[in-house]
């Protein structure tokens, strides 16, 4: 059994989904079900007797311990976190307190739980934190790219609150023993991202005629992974990774954001033409740059690739095609996540 927080967000779910597909190891996912957390998601999970939903917030200690007693998982893995940046802009004390302050809270409930496990499970016991590139800040064009000892420098509030949340997953190690991993990732994209994100909003945008919202030049460098690659790099952390580490985890892919929507906008035109035979491109639309926008993102994953064996499976055009897809194909999950608050937050973010 494990437990999985976030587990109905984007990459949650992904992870929840994938690790039933290869595994009958049964999952317990706990998430708060706020915007981003999507029952619809792990729909076709209904009725699998290997997963259990549990509504409720990893800041609220009594749950998460009755949760890890009655059920007794060998591992935990925390996706849960605010995690939109421009979000965090607006209002970050939420990011304060799910990330920081609800991360506290679940690690002393997990210390909990695992001080009172018997000598070999206690010995087995993981705790993996899913964490993100963010935490080390912005790097120039010719800069090399993150490694796991890259100084930290966040400099938004959200990467600020998540930087917070690796350094207690780190002091938890080290003063009590916890047994923890830590993986910090690149930007991910694939099926079920709320599309408030770059990708998503571009296709969802595109189809609905909208104007394609990008930030100042769009210039700005990342590096991009296909969510089931991320998902098999933790599995793979979580079977063999060393306790108390770090691992990068990225997809060799960086692209600067422009790039990014002009190649969407060439896969949409060849697997969803518009009706007036025009490109999706006439649609981009330059709007003013957020404050603080880091620069270039960039993930050296090399010690996960010499220490573990992983690799990304998925390139970026071979992953971006699948996601399109996937978006073509399931407009119903695409109708019933644009609720009046999502809209809400689109027309003020872009306006």
């Amino acid at each position: 059994m494990i437990l999985v927080t976030g587990g109905a967000g984007f990459i949650g779910a992904n992870f929840v989904l994938d690790w039933l597909a290869v595994h009958d190891e049964p999952v317990i996912t706990l998430d708060k079900l706020t915007y981003a957390g999507n029952v619809e998601n792990l729909q076709t999970l209904q009725g699998d007797t290997r997963h259990t939903l549990v509504q409720g917030d990893i800041g609220d200690r009594d749950l998460v311990a009755k949760l890890l007693a009655q059920h007794q998982p060998r591992a935990v893995i925390n996706f849960a976190a605010e995690s939109h940046v421009d979000r965090s802009i607006h209002g970050p004390g939420d990011f304060i307190q799910t990330n920081i302050v609800g991360t506290f809270n679940l690690l002393e409930a997990v210390r909990g739980y695992w001080s009172g496990l018997p000598a070999e499970q206690k010995e087995a016991f993981r705790f993996l934190h899913v964490s993100t590139d963010e935490v080390y800040g912005s790097l120039t064009k010719d800069d090399p790219a993150f490694t796991e000892s890259s100084h930290i420098e966040p400099n938004s509030p959200y990467s600020a609150s998540k930087a917070a949340s690796d350094h207690l997953v780190r002091a938890w190690h080290h003063t009590y023993g916890l047994p923890v991993l830590t993986t910090n990732c690149s930007n991910n994209y694939g099926p079920y991202h709320f599309p408030e994100k770059l990708i998503p909003l571009l296709i969802v945008n595109s189809l609905a005629g909208k104007p394609l919202p990008v930030y100042g030049d769009g210039q700005q460098i990342r590096d991009w992974l296909y969510v089931k690659d991320h998902c098999s790099a933790i599995r793979r952390v979580l079977e063999a990774g060393r306790l108390g580490e770090v691992y990068n985890v990225g997809g060799w892919n960086e692209k600067a954001n422009i790039d990014i929507v002009h190649t969407v906008c060439a896969l949409l035109d060849e697997l969803r033409p518009r009706a007036d035979g025009q490109p999706y491109k006439n649609q981009i639309t330059y709007v003013t740059d957020r404050p603080g926008h880091d620069r270039r993102y960039a993930i050296d994953a090399r010690k996960l690739e010499s220490e573990l064996g992983w690799k990304p499976a998925e390139t970026f055009e071979t992953g971006i095609r699948k996601t399109v897809q996937w978006y073509l194909d399931n407009p119903d999950w695409v109708s019933h996540v644009q609720s009046g608050a999502y809209r809400d937050w689109v027309q003020k973010q872009y306006a």
